[in-house]
């Protein structure tokens, strides 16, 4: 006995009413309906597939560019400077996962060039030989180098798009006022002159535009602390830095305040998810629109099939199986538009970098501009759980829609069926 004969008539049924069966008009634009229905699934699911991909590639690229500047864990000293940054940097590394550590100092300032050009600026105090070991923002500099960061020199380094506000190059200098703090130990704003010893592009508008380095201990001098706020540690996996944070709160000793980089910008990534979400449901609205495309196929069939429903009830058919039937219908041209779809939108997600540009030649134009998103090309990250949690969504929509259509034929009555046959 073959599989086909094993299987239970409710699917034989539902099988053969998927296909065209009769080349009748009527049956044949039922047909063209399930089709059309079936393409709708795939292109959402498709579309859901590539955008979320996008989506994550974005997400991404910013995560690694704001990474490149930022410490993946930070380490400040409540109450006080961090009196001896070393005996806490090797406390830190008893934790296998911790692979770097530097000092920093931070402070607001205000930067002017000229007697009209004036930017609030977030100034940090660093090491130009330790910083390598947290961030990846020496590797950045596009004009001068941060060796030029001397003990004393009083030379700063400044994003590039700061720089262009200040109308500053290499070599010029700029006045930083603070809002607290002086050299001399006074209660005046602090005022000093510094020379631009380099120019640094990190790809990120926030720090490119608002942020300068200058020596820890001019740092130092600035705000007037004998040692540094504390430490940015480098880990082995920046996902995992939330929970070699908590293991560092127990395991190290001193009144010491410990953040990762999720928590330095909350904010941001708290954003990025809800924009993330109402995508998803956005665009989980073209799976519905063909969902309920689904439904007006089912419809027809039922409408279609009365006096087979009609023979199949007189055959001892219950009207369970007679949903039964009908829901398999719906749910193999759900699933099997939600397979072309899958493939179609993994194949487009994993080929985005080719597709683009091919498209931007085409028509001669560019999607993202450099000079405005930092980004010359459109970045796809393919994340498998998106893949399922959008494959699982639409077939769940297509057998919602199956529900009424099903349970309406169940409820022919045989009698009124066959009358007029």
């Amino acid at each position: 006995m073959s599989f086909v004969q094993k299987m239970p008539f409710e699917w034989l049924v539902g099988l053969r009413y998927t296909r065209a069966g009769k080349r009748s008009s009527r049956n044949s634009f039922i047909s063209f309906i399930s089709a059309i229905s079936m393409v709708g699934i795939a292109l959402g699911v498709a579309a859901l597939i590539v955008v979320l991909s996008v989506y994550n590639g974005f997400q991404k690229e910013v995560t690694a560019r704001m990474l490149s500047v930022l410490g993946h864990i930070e380490i400040y000293q409540m109450g006080g400077p961090m009196a001896d940054w070393r005996a806490t940097a090797r406390e830190a590394f008893q934790d296998p996962e911790v692979r770097g550590a530097a000092p920093f100092v931070e402070t607001q300032g205000l930067l002017a060039h000229g007697s009209d050009v004036l930017r609030p600026a977030v100034v940090r105090g660093i090491l130009p030989g330790e910083e390598p070991k947290v961030s990846g923002v020496i590797g950045t500099i596009k004009q001068g180098s941060f060796s030029a960061l001397q003990p004393g020199s009083f030379n700063i380094v400044l994003g590039n798009e700061l720089a262009r506000a200040l109308d500053v190059k290499v070599g010029g200098k700029v006045a930083m006022a603070l809002a607290e703090g002086s050299l001399n130990g006074g209660s005046a704003p602090g005022m000093r002159t510094f020379t631009v010893a380099g120019i640094f592009e990190a790809g990120h508008n926030e720090f490119d535009s608002a942020l300068a380095y200058v020596h820890l201990e001019d740092g130092q001098q600035l705000i007037n602390l004998p040692g540094p706020f504390g430490l940015r540690l480098k880990v082995a996996d920046p996902e995992r830095a939330p929970e070699v944070a908590a293991v560092l709160k127990r395991s190290m000793s001193g009144n010491l305040l410990i953040r990762d980089w999720s928590k330095l910008n909350s904010n941001w990534f708290a954003a990025v998810q809800t924009q993330k979400r109402m995508m998803f449901i956005i665009l989980t609205l073209i799976i519905a629109v063909a969902a309920f495309n689904l439904v007006a196929t089912l419809v027809m069939t039922v409408t279609d099939k009365q006096a087979d429903i009609a023979i199949l009830r007189t055959l001892g058919a219950s009207p369970r199986s007679i949903m039964k039937i009908f829901m398999i219908q719906g749910a193999l041209v759900g699933i099997l538009g939600t397979a072309l779809g899958v493939a179609g939108g993994v194949a487009l997600a994993w080929n985005v970098d080719v597709i683009v540009p091919a498209i931007e030649s085409l028509f001669g134009m560019k999607f993202l501009a450099k000079d405005i998103y930092f980004i010359s090309a459109v970045p796809s990250d393919l994340r498998w759980p998106d893949v399922a949690a959008i494959g699982a969504t639409a077939v769940a929509l297509a057998f919602v829609a199956t529900l009424y259509p099903s349970w309406w034929a169940a409820r022919v009555k045989p009698a009124e069926a066959l009358r007029y046959e």
